[in-house]
């Protein structure tokens, strides 16, 4: 199957840092469909040449494994072609159409790797140079919007163009295999699903922790702020994928069905709850990787007196029968104490325990997406010898142990990125893994009182390197749980 696809912003750091070398793993894994172009479409006055070797010189700063080497990177290469476009002025999209009409694919991608604020220009222009086909597909990248509001003009102007079957609005953290194992794990086994429900399960955590500050993108991050960033999106993605019912089939639509029923389950905001169980931070200068380091607030780009969250911590319920009164805690930042995301699925203690354990142990799986990707399965059992912090005489104490699936050493060099799926999906025109307009619209009804909370009133300050304002903590610990890293 032939292919072209398009990069709108090819020479932006998304291209360069995500896509290009998703792209080109596809192409070292040989899963890269042949006969496919790709072109880079963006302001600079390039050549195929130049963008090429632009390229291969980002491609030093990308993670040794996946980095070419010079004879890999010329067969790569041979695929890369660039054209100078405004995506402003309507006669830059007839030379872009000329390039494609210079073969006729069998697949056109136009992967929009801009601004979102650009999005209903770039796709105006495309519907009226005649480039939307039915054999194109467009690609979204988040965050579609800054509200409900312009994600609905965003979506209307999309769909004036394209069909809902020819829009792919990405969310990467779906691609993640982890996230595909919680799938797996939950509806291609019998282990887990019977207990998957309020009787046995007591809470569940998603937490989304970056070491990394802001960096570069203050600016960005002013007009954005963490719930947009991360809650709307990923965030409530990944809570999905954990509570959803199963599927009557593993088809696109199947499966998006179900997720949008839980969105629409989702414990509706009231002024209390807004009180209660949502924290905003914003981290002050502290310590990280041993050194000090400068708070949000002095940050390039960012305004001084910025109000804008780099941590949110939320508590919510799906209010149906399967999860009736089970709280589901989000929690995301910068700056905090590790990079880590994880969510975890903490079980009800035993109805009668007959042997003693350490106090609040119980069993609890945790489905790690980073910094590595794997299944951790918490229990408790007893000890070579029976003795142990609060054995009895008859040796009967209890001590946790765990077993630990790590994708990475299990599957090797099968493994798949998450962009390295998704652009292979795109591709193939599988929509499993992407994002619905009625989805987005739903997420975003749900966050939007919380955005209107916030206007006023101030985060709370944390100090970069720890796990956010204390108020997280106490959010938590009024239902008598914590944190996983306060439970040790």
């Amino acid at each position: 199957m032939s292919f072209d696809l398009v990069l709108f912003g090819g020479t932006g750091d998304l291209a360069w840092r995500k896509l290009m070398p998703a792209l080109f793993q596809a192409f070292r894994h040989g899963s890269l469909p042949a006969g496919g172009r790709i072109i880079g479409v963006a302001r600079d006055d390039l050549t195929d040449q130049a963008y090429r070797e632009l390229i291969q010189a980002r491609f030093e700063e990308v993670e040794g494994a996946k980095r070419p080497n010079a004879a890999e990177f010329e067969k790569f290469a041979s695929l890369l072609h660039f054209v100078r476009l405004d995506l402003s002025k309507p006669e830059d999209y007839a030379r872009l159409k000329e390039r494609l009409d210079s073969r006729s694919a069998d697949t056109v991608v136009m992967y929009l790797a801009t601004s979102p604020a650009l999005f209903t220009t770039a796709c105006e222009q495309i519907g009226k140079s005649g480039l939307a086909t039915p054999r194109t597909r467009i690609v979204l990248e988040k965050p579609l919007g800054h509200d409900l509001a312009s994600n609905r003009q965003i979506n209307e102007t999309v769909r004036s163009v394209f069909e809902e079957q020819q829009i792919f609005r990405i969310d990467h953290y779906l691609g993640k295999p982890a996230v595909q194992n919680l799938f797996a794990l939950r509806f291609g086994n019998a282990l887990f699903e019977p207990i998957w429900k309020r009787e046995y399960i007591a809470n569940i955590q998603i937490t989304i922790a970056e070491d990394l500050g802001v960096e570069k993108r203050g600016a960005f991050y002013e007009n954005t702020g963490a719930l947009r960033d991360m809650v709307q999106n990923h965030a409530l993605q990944l809570l999905c994928a954990v509570g959803m019912e199963p599927p009557i089939d593993s088809s696109a639509d199947a499966i998006r069905d179900e997720k949008l029923k839980v969105l629409r389950s989702l414990k509706p905001w009231t002024q209390e709850s807004l009180e209660r169980h949502t924290v905003r931070g914003q981290y002050i200068a502290g310590t990280a990787y041993g050194e000090r380091v400068q708070g949000y607030r002095e940050e390039p780009g960012v305004d001084p007196d910025s109000r804008t969250e780099t941590f949110v911590a939320l508590r919510t319920e799906i209010q149906n029968w399967r999860w009736s009164g089970v709280p589901f805690y989000i929690r995301t930042g910068k700056r905090l104490a590790s990079r880590d995301a994880r969510i975890e699925v903490n079980f009800r203690p035993t109805p009668h325990p007959i042997f003693p354990a350490p106090e609040g142990a119980s069993n609890q799986l945790a489905i790690s997406l980073q910094p590595k990707d794997g299944l951790e399965l918490h229990l408790l059992a007893q000890g070579q010898d029976g003795r142990g912090k609060g054995a009895r005489a008859d040796g009967t104490a209890l001590s946790p142990v765990q077993l630990d699936l790590d994708f990475d050493k299990r599957f090797g060099a099968e493994r798949v990125g998450a962009y390295e799926r998704l652009l292979l999906d795109v591709i193939a025109g599988r929509l499993n893994l992407f994002v619905r307009s009625d989805e987005q619209e739903a997420a975003w009804r749900w966050v939007e009182p919380i955005l209107d909370f916030w206007q006023t009133g101030k985060p709370r300050s944390y100090a970069a390197g720890t796990w956010g304002p204390s108020a997280s903590s106490a959010m938590i610990a009024r239902d008598g749980y914590n944190w996983s890293e306060e439970n040790g």
